[in-house]
């Protein structure tokens, strides 16, 4: 379920915050300063279309596949070794971060801006839960709303403290090579392996090391050190159950391990720019992790590599 709400969701998050920097040019008042009523208005018409019609959406492409009962819990934690818990805290932190950028943007105060604007995805993901709840095919997952309710929490109390993010959480893809052993549950194609297929996810804790050096300093401003997380081998959800051939009917073993990764990054929203456009697509943009050099840790090996994304 996350893979489809990441999809929709965050579609929405890149169409309502570009839009929003290209209107500047329009709501803007004779005195030359930011028209926030039309703001909130647009951010309010345009936020509850898209919500109201993303739930629709996924009740009718996704719910109706499966037959609806009583409100039931399904207990999801020991699966895909937790990367799809990553998936959800990071998806929530990101939905809040670029909501609060998006209130603060439409002139809301500064509570509005926290506790509206960074509830917004965690509300939005909540439902999608219970809707869950309701699905004989899977159940509200308790380990998925924790997740939601950290990840929107990481956002709102950096905000809050500190008025900026210094620690950031952020995402990479690769393919992996083991969807088309399992292309329904990992993807057919690439386009649906970078949602579904967790063996070739990374998820990132991005730290600005000059945010917490309190001195000047002449350590530079958008460089980040990142400490990633990942996971390989996952042809199933819980374990490996099935058996698997390659072409020449060859019967492959796969063993399920965690990775760790030690790399640097590029926190986009402190490059300096004039341009409002371009502030706010270098926003978006910042969920990915930007590819560098990187050193992996497992428990067989140890790996470095030139450039990792």
């Amino acid at each position: 379920m996350l893979k489809i709400f990441r999809l929709v969701f965050f579609s929405f998050l890149v169409i309502t915050k570009v839009s929003f920097a290209q209107s500047d040019s329009l709501l803007v008042k004779s005195d030359t300063l930011p028209n926030y009523k039309n703001r909130k208005i647009i951010l309010a018409t345009t936020s509850s279309a898209i919500t109201v019609g993303s739930l629709i959406y996924l009740r009718e492409a996704w719910f109706k596949q499966y037959s609806t009962g009583k409100f039931h819990f399904f207990n999801d934690n020991n699966d895909w070794l937790q990367m799809d818990k990553a998936g959800h805290f990071y998806s929530n932190y990101q939905a809040s971060r670029l909501m609060m950028g998006a209130f603060k943007w439409a002139g809301f105060n500064r509570k509005q801006e926290l506790f509206i604007g960074g509830s917004i995805g965690l509300v939005y993901m909540t439902a999608v839960e219970c809707m869950d709840g309701f699905s004989n095919g899977w159940g509200f997952s308790y380990g998925d709303e924790i997740a939601n309710i950290l990840g929107a929490s990481a956002a709102i109390s950096q905000q809050a403290f500190w008025n900026e993010q210094r620690i950031q959480f952020k995402y990479s893809y690769a393919q992996s090579g083991l969807a088309k052993y399992n292309p329904d549950l990992l993807g057919g194609n690439f386009s649906t392996q970078i949602l579904k297929d967790y063996n070739g996810q990374t998820y990132w804790l991005s730290v600005n090391p000059s945010t917490f050096i309190k001195k000047q300093n002449s350590f530079p401003k958008w460089l980040n050190v990142a400490f990633g997380y990942s996971a390989y081998g996952m042809i199933g959800g819980s374990q490996n159950n099935f058996v698997v051939q390659d072409a020449e009917g060859n019967v492959l073993k796969f063993d399920r391990e965690r990775r760790y990764y030690f790399s640097l990054d590029v926190d986009l929203t402190r490059i300096k720019t004039k341009s409002k456009v371009l502030k706010k697509v270098f926003s978006v943009i910042n969920i990915l992790k930007f590819p560098a050099p990187a050193i992996q840790f497992s428990k067989t090996s140890t790996r470095f590599y030139y450039l990792y994304y």
